[in-house]
């Protein structure tokens, strides 16, 4: 299990593990982030071109004029179904480790894989007899 991680910092004989002096470079770099942020946000701000008009207040969504209210009810299956291609999708990513470092993995690497797809099988398996891909209604 060691091998796999490397040490930041080799402790001496006596010294503290964490000390608030080892995070001044982190708190620097946040400082400096912020400020060129705040900077650059200010600056466009500042020196951008103002023209408003009620042309370019209007809402635009991929050069189709808007048309009635965005504010209507939409079904519930739309937010399942992305949520459900999410859930889906991220566990592709755990698979990529796996087809990386299969062989040092190993037969306990491939059981893992192995319990992994079961769960995910199983949670396929529900979503199908609940019947949430079902699209009639």
């Amino acid at each position: 299990m060691g091998r796999f991680f490397l040490p930041l910092q080799v402790l001496k004989p006596g010294s503290a593990a964490n000390s608030s002096s080892d995070y001044i470079p982190v708190a620097l770099q946040l400082l400096f982030v912020i400020g060129f942020v705040a900077t650059v946000l200010g600056l466009t701000h500042w020196l951008g071109p103002k023209r408003e008009s009620t042309e370019k207040l209007k809402n635009y969504e991929s050069g189709i004029a808007s048309v009635g209210n965005a504010r209507q009810p939409v079904a519930i299956k739309y937010f399942l179904v992305a949520i459900l291609f999410v859930l889906f999708d991220v566990e592709v990513i755990f698979f990529y480790p796996y087809a990386v470092n299969f062989r040092e993995l190993g037969m306990e690497g491939f059981m893992a894989v192995l319990l992994f797809v079961a769960f995910f099988l199983a949670g396929f398996i529900y979503i199908i007899k609940k019947g949430a891909l079902q699209w009639e209604d």
